[in-house]
């Protein structure tokens, strides 16, 4: 059952809680349509041996969205002022997808509470673009909008989406997972239909996809945004882990995180989906676990 906090950025944030305060704090921080409840798989396993919070950011799942974001590094200040609240001054951060980009941005920002970093199927350092397409709706990979009002318009990866959202439309919702991210294991009815109804609450969908455009933590430019170099100021141990059965994060954008996160330990999974939380929750927790200790 969630717990909700009220944050001193007037946002009140839902969580799921487990393990002992005794033990290492771990933050786990979803990514784009999901929200907490998609980690379930995991934290179980993890809280053997960490005290477990994973939150709902605001605008997914239960929590509020009072204030739109613009940027990744607005959720890095929900992770903040959600620790903050809870009186957490420490603790490891598990990024999934668009999670990676926010855990990254909290390492820069916050750097003195971070322990370790694990990114999985984390978004580029560099942003994640949504190209313009030609009339069979296809991407035309020269071309990226350059205006969150033109990319909002964008049928097959943003508007469709947001309608859906807004509509509760369980079986488009559902057939844009098993597509795209279940393609290795589909989880039990129970369980997929309750992600499905999770990934249903956003309310934020064109403000996350303008932010994950603008996210670049690199000194290039990425077609969008020139990065603002930030990367070189993360100091914490990170593990970076792939699958090469990901349809959400192409190879090119592992590679790009392997190429500007230099020390980090890179790890690949043979048959890993984007959703590797429930391809093998329990290989994937001990992959963390023997990482983080």
């Amino acid at each position: 059952m969630k717990k909700s906090i009220q944050c001193a950025h007037g946002e009140t944030l839902y969580y799921l809680e487990a393990g002992s305060s005794h033990q290492d704090n771990l933050i786990l921080v979803h990514g784009n349509m999901s929200s907490s409840i998609h980690y379930l798989p995991l934290i179980e396993e993890l809280a053997l041996k960490h005290h477990v919070f994973a939150l709902d950011l605001r605008g997914f799942g239960d929590s509020t969205y009072h204030t739109p974001v613009d940027s990744l590094k607005d959720f890095a200040d929900d992770v903040f002022f959600f620790m903050d609240a809870l009186n957490l001054k420490k603790a490891s951060l598990v990024g999934w997808s668009t999670g990676g980009g926010i855990v990254l941005e909290f390492a820069v920002k916050y750097a003195p509470m971070v322990t370790k970093l694990v990114l999985l199927e984390s978004a580029s350092v560099m942003g994640y673009p949504i190209f313009k397409k030609d009339e069979n709706f296809q991407p035309i990979l020269t071309e990226i909008y350059q205006s969150k009002a033109e990319m909002a318009t964008d049928v097959m990866q943003v508007a469709s989406a947001v309608e859906a959202m807004k509509n509760h439309n369980t079986d488009y919702m559902k057939a844009v997972w098993q597509a795209a991210i279940y393609n290795v294991k589909v989880p039990g009815e129970e369980e997929l239909m309750r992600n499905i109804e999770e990934s249903l609450k956003q309310r934020n969908l064109v403000d996350v996809d303008w932010a994950l455009m603008t996210f670049n933590m690199t000194n290039q430019h990425n077609g969008v945004v020139l990065g603002d170099d930030t990367v070189q100021k993360i100091t914490a141990p990170i593990l970076n882990v792939w699958g090469e059965k990901d349809y959400v994060i192409p190879k090119v954008m592992f590679d790009q995180n392997v190429t500007y996160l230099k020390t980090a330990t890179h790890h690949i999974l043979k048959e890993g989906s984007h959703s590797p939380i429930t391809d093998d929750p329990k290989g994937l927790a001990q992959t963390i676990l023997d990482f983080l200790n």
